[in-house]
């Protein structure tokens, strides 16, 4: 397993485990991301990523993609 913050762009991967705030969590799940989804990273930043599941785009900062796990 791996954070996602360390993902290649262009690669995807199966999200294992998350943590974090409650409110952060229930955001990301409303947008179908969550334990066991596919998703692929789309663009990669010093500030954070870009990444997409089924059809939702969404765009976080390393600090939530460390606590995502691959």
């Amino acid at each position: 397993m791996q954070a996602l913050s360390t993902t290649v762009p262009g690669h995807s991967y199966t999200i294992k485990w998350m943590f974090g705030l409650p409110e952060v969590i229930d955001f990301i799940k409303n947008c179908q991301i969550e334990e066991g989804c596919l998703i692929h990273v789309l663009q990669k930043s010093s500030a954070g990523l870009i990444i997409k599941s089924r059809d939702h785009k969404l765009a976080i900062s390393n600090d939530i993609a460390d606590r995502i796990q691959v």
